[in-house]
């Protein structure tokens, strides 16, 4: 365990006291958040008897690497806010990483106190078996989730989602942040509020949905369940293979329906604000809806 606080000098150096440095500081002196330490700790937990690894991170960074191992590591990086050193000290050592295991599941919970002059933060790095099923819970912090064979589950209030290299079924939600995934394989739900949803490179069904922001999907592969996006204010964009077999059914409020695949259209359902075709032996619904935006069909680019 390292430590080390951001307000220590150099001993013998009086030139801060005196100097513009000096100055600074007297100017810093007492207001929220001035003065900041932190630490750092790893330590490592047997792998749990049941299948799935649970996290709660109120305030810091999450990430969790799927890995070929038979136990959990754990990286913690605390760091801490407060009006004076002694005060920032106090709030770091409050900072608690809690572990247990509950009916085989194991959880990690941060408990790091947190008000208006002083703040507390923890960051995890978090190695764990690929195959363990993984649910996060972060409110305010990045959550990061790859290299994992299992279904994973991660909800974030104010910070992005990011989900790479997952076999396995997916959820995701957020309310005023990003949702980004790749290279992913399975069924994936996707919600925000407030935020675009760029899935790429996906091998499955979808169900993306949110209310202010852009939706970009690039599919490698369409599931039985099929495509359903949706977004009140933002573009959609879809890009399918070029041998995709889907029943199409696009509808748009305000906004253009542009499309580039071989769509046919039987009885000619295509109309402002609606296209409606098969494209070819269909079978796999295909629903994308916008109220203000434009809705782009297009074939997937090989890399």
């Amino acid at each position: 365990m390292s430590q080390r606080s951001d307000s220590e000098s150099e001993s013998g150096d009086h030139r801060d006291s005196r100097g513009l440095g000096g100055f600074l500081r007297s100017l810093l002196s007492g207001l929220p958040w001035s003065e900041s330490v932190s630490e750092e700790e790893t330590f490592t937990l047997p792998r749990p008897t049941g299948t799935s690894l649970s996290v709660q991170n109120s305030n810091g960074k999450t990430r969790v690497i799927g890995e070929d191992r038979d136990d959990v590591e754990v990286f913690v990086r605390k760091q801490a806010r407060g009006e004076s050193p002694a005060a920032a000290q106090e709030v770091l050592d409050r900072i608690e990483i809690l572990t247990s295991e509950v009916g085989g599941n194991l959880e990690i919970d941060v408990e790091a106190p947190s008000r208006w002059n002083r703040r507390g933060t923890a960051h995890l790095l978090i190695k764990a078996p690929r195959n363990l099923a993984v649910t996060v819970v972060a409110a305010n912090g990045r959550v990061c989730l790859e290299g994992l064979r299992a279904s994973v589950n991660a909800r974030s209030s104010n910070g992005p989602v990011s989900i790479s290299d997952v076999v396995g079924d997916i959820e995701v939600f957020t309310s005023n942040a990003k949702v980004a995934c790749s290279c992913t394989c399975g069924q994936l739900k996707a919600r925000s509020s407030n935020s675009k949803i760029d899935l790429e490179d996906h091998r499955g069904s979808i169900d993306a949905a949110t209310s202010n922001g852009v939706i970009h999907v690039a599919l490698a592969e369409l599931g039985r369940s099929g495509v359903s996006l949706a977004t009140s204010n933002g573009r959609i964009v879809l890009d399918l293979p070029a041998d995709a077999d889907g029943d199409v059914d696009i509808r748009v409020e305000n906004g253009a329906i542009r499309n580039s695949l071989d769509l046919e259209i039987p009885g000619g359902d295509s109309r402002e604000g609606r296209l409606r075709g098969r494209l070819g032996r269909g079978g796999i619904p295909i629903k994308l809806r916008t109220s203000n935006g434009t809705v782009s069909l297009r074939e997937l680019r090989e890399h």
